[in-house]
Parts: structure tokens; sequence; C-alpha cells
């Protein structure tokens, strides 16, 4: 502290919103950037296998696809390939980055064991809507963007 003035320093944070399909980032109490999103198309919930996207609040722990090009398909959080916009499949493909989120509750403190990712998708046309098998989807570009912006740690809060 120096002259009576602290400095204050505001950590990012993430908010999703179901009922919108958007994911906010902030600093402190400024907007810095909003995305449209996607959640899961099963609903929300908290069961391993259940597909289902878990609310409240949790961390981002993990950081997985720095300096990996746009469309780099991962898979158990390592690249495997390369996906071809345009290109069709049936597949639910992880892309481009992964924000691997950590429940910080215990009705979400096995977020981390279910693989809970914010991540890009192959099915972009999806986004806006609920769509996902329980992750936080955003656009390729989208997710890239973010990833820059946020540091683990970063605190993340889902709501309805």
């Amino acid at each position: 502290m120096r002259h009576g003035w602290s400095v204050i320093v505001h950590k990012p944070r993430i908010e999703v919103s179901v009922a919108t399909q958007r994911l906010v980032l902030w600093d402190g109490i400024r907007q810095l950037r909003s995305w449209p999103c996607s959640t899961s198309k099963f609903g929300l919930g908290y069961t391993e296998g259940s597909n289902k996207t878990p609310l409240g609040g949790f961390v981002i722990k993990e950081k997985h696809g720095d300096g990996a090009a746009q469309g780099t398909i991962f898979k158990s959080r390592k690249p495997v390939g390369q996906w071809v916009p345009g290109t069709v499949t049936a597949d639910d493909l992880v892309l481009s980055r992964i924000l691997w989120l950590d429940g910080v509750e215990k009705r979400n403190a096995n977020t981390w064991q279910r693989y809970i990712y914010i991540h890009g998708t192959n099915d972009e046309r999806g986004i806006g809507r609920p769509t996902s098998h329980g992750c936080v989807r955003l656009k390729n570009a989208d997710v890239m963007e973010l990833f820059e912006l946020v540091p683990v740690g970063t605190g993340v809060w889902i709501s309805e």
C-alpha cells in the first residue's frame, strides 16, 4: 500500500449460463468477452456416465493444446489428428483447446473424474443450443481465444 491507496488486482472468472447458452469472461466487474456455447443435450446433473452438464463452482485445473493448430483433434488430451472444417462425422470430437474443470463443491466434486471440459467442437453449427455430451463447447476460434486469456486456477460458475 502506498499513499493510502491499495492496488486491486482482479482475477478473471468465467460464467456459463445454461439458459442463454453463453459463456462470459469477467475481470472483476468488467465483462471482457462473451461467446455462444453449448451445454449438454441430456440436461443437467452430476452422475458419472450421464453425459449431463454439472452446475456450480469449478476451477480450471489443467489446460491442454497450447500451440496446437485450430482444429487439432484430441483423444485423452493428446493430439491425434486434424479436423477439416465441413467434414461430417458422427463422432463428438474434442478440438483445438481443452480447459479441464474440477468441481469445488460436494455436489460436483466428481467433475474432474467425469472429464468435463470447455473445448472446441466439430459441430460449430450446434453452438448456441444444448448439443454436448456434458462438456461446455465453444467454436474453435473462441476456445483458442479464451485459452489465451485465462490461467490455470481460473474460477468457473455454471448456472441454470
